[in-house]
């Protein structure tokens, strides 16, 4: 059971991952960071994080005037 349930959240994490990035593009916005937080994904029970990753200060500022 705790298999399945880890599995459904590593697959439902990489979607998200995929439709942010997707999201992301459609605004100009590219963070080449992102993706999954490979140590969240190394527990015996994965509980993965979403690694939004560092970016230039023009895009933090583009990122930000889409989100006002």
């Amino acid at each position: 059971m705790e298999e399945r349930h880890s599995a459904v959240c590593v697959e439902e994490a990489e979607e998200t991952v995929k439709e942010l990035r997707a999201l992301l593009a459609k605004a100009g916005i590219a963070l080449p960071s992102l993706g999954l937080d490979p140590v969240s994904l190394a527990r015996e029970t994965p509980c993965p994080l979403v690694e939004l990753g560092r970016c230039s200060v023009a895009t933090a500022q583009r990122l930000a005037a889409v989100l006002r």
